[in-house]
């Protein structure tokens, strides 16, 4: 009778367990524990998982009980070079690669993801083996990236079924000088104070940017990452509101990917409206409580992390508990240009209704799409009551 390959694949582990599998070294065509005994698979087994799952048998039969990951941001182009003594046993590219390969007390398998990141993970008879082959054969296959001064390097965190993953980008970020015309000049003084920053100056771990969409927050922390590479990664949550209602989740991004990296950490978190207005505490439950944890409680102590949060949320309607003082670094509202601001942006000879323009609506008129009709001076007509 046909197996379905997933439950083949319990029942194995299950042997492997009681001591009773050979799918090690005597894994032989015809033999016990063979692939031919495993009957059909389904869409959940391909060959990455078989590649894997072979890795994983001398670690789970406790042939070689220690076990080392490293996380490789960038792979090489081209064939991956093999640490001294490694015999490759299997290899497979589909939008991803893996190779699994073996030396004398050592396995290896290394993972590249389709966006162009993974990791190397090796199991041995003993810890220092492990540690020792990891970091050779993950310098082996890294590609290093130069980093270029209009660019940041960012890494996006997300949950998976597997774990939090954190993947790699480098993008564009402009100088703050670049940026500064683009705020009013009350916005880009406290921009700026925060851009000059270093370690020593940090009291309170929360900055939180709240104003209209469209006023260039995003491009300003983008700016921010820029001005503090030199001693602070940045990072950025795709999904917050999973992030701060699941323990699991957050520990993982609040731990990281290892200790090679001492720099300080940013926590880009946006739109978070619904976690720190008034009645979060109603709405959102135990997450506003994990994010002030984060930030200056028993989980950020001992962590150099700083949270940035973005909202659109206007000052008034958000949690008293957010904005205390002491809590928060930088309390920024980011708002539109006034209208002089907006035609001296503009250029000159250039008019603006009076209300004032954000940047977004600025861009749109430079390019041509003139959502709010003629760009002329409107008239004020004063306020009655």
């Amino acid at each position: 009778m046909t197996e379905n390959g997933t439950a083949a694949t319990r029942d194995l582990l299950r042997e492997i367990a009681e001591g009773k599998s050979f799918l090690g070294e005597s894994a032989l065509p015809g033999g016990r524990g063979s692939w031919f005994d495993w009957g059909s698979v389904d869409d959940d087994v391909d060959v990455v998982t078989i590649c894997q799952f072979l890795f994983l048998a001398a670690f789970a039969e406790g042939r070689e009980p220690h076990a080392h990951v490293v996380k490789v941001a960038a792979f090489k182009p081209g064939p991956w070079r093999l640490p001294e003594g490694a015999k490759l046993l299997r290899e497979a590219r589909t939008g991803q690669r893996v190779l699994y390969a073996a030396g004398e007390g050592w396995s290896m398998f290394v993972h590249r993801y389709y966006p162009g990141h993974g990791e190397v993970t090796v199991t041995a008879r003993d810890q220092r083996t492990a540690l020792r082959i990891g970091q050779q054969a993950a310098r082996l296959v890294r590609r290093k990236v130069k980093e270029r001064d209009d660019r940041v390097s960012l890494g996006f965190w997300h949950a998976t079924a597997n774990g939090a993953v954190n993947q790699e980008r480098a993008i564009e970020a402009q100088d703050w000088t670049e940026l500064r015309r683009n705020y009013s000049a009350p916005v880009a003084g406290q921009f700026e104070r925060l851009m000059e920053l270093k370690p020593a100056d940090v009291s309170g771990k929360l900055i939180l940017l709240h104003g209209p969409p469209g006023t260039g927050k995003t491009t300003a922390l983008r700016a921010l990452g820029r001005a503090w590479r030199s001693w602070c990664r940045t990072d950025c949550v795709l999904d917050p509101e999973r992030l701060l209602s699941e323990p699991g989740y957050l520990l993982e991004v609040v731990m990281g990917e290892g200790q090679q990296d001492r720099r300080w950490r940013l926590l880009i978190l946006e739109d978070c409206d619904e976690l720190i207005r008034g009645e979060a505490k109603q709405t959102a439950g135990q997450a506003l409580s994990r994010l002030l944890n984060l930030t200056d409680g028993l989980l950020g102590q001992g962590q150099n992390i700083l949270v940035a949060i973005t909202t659109n949320e206007p000052l008034g309607r958000l949690h008293p508990a957010v904005v205390r003082p002491g809590r928060c670094l930088a309390q920024i509202e980011v708002g539109p240009l006034s209208a002089g601001e907006a035609a001296e942006w503009l250029g000159v000879g250039e008019t603006v209704p009076v209300r004032g323009l954000t940047l977004a609506e600025l861009y749109a008129l430079k390019a041509g799409r003139e959502g709010l009709g003629t760009i002329t001076a409107e008239p004020s007509t004063g306020q009655y009551l």
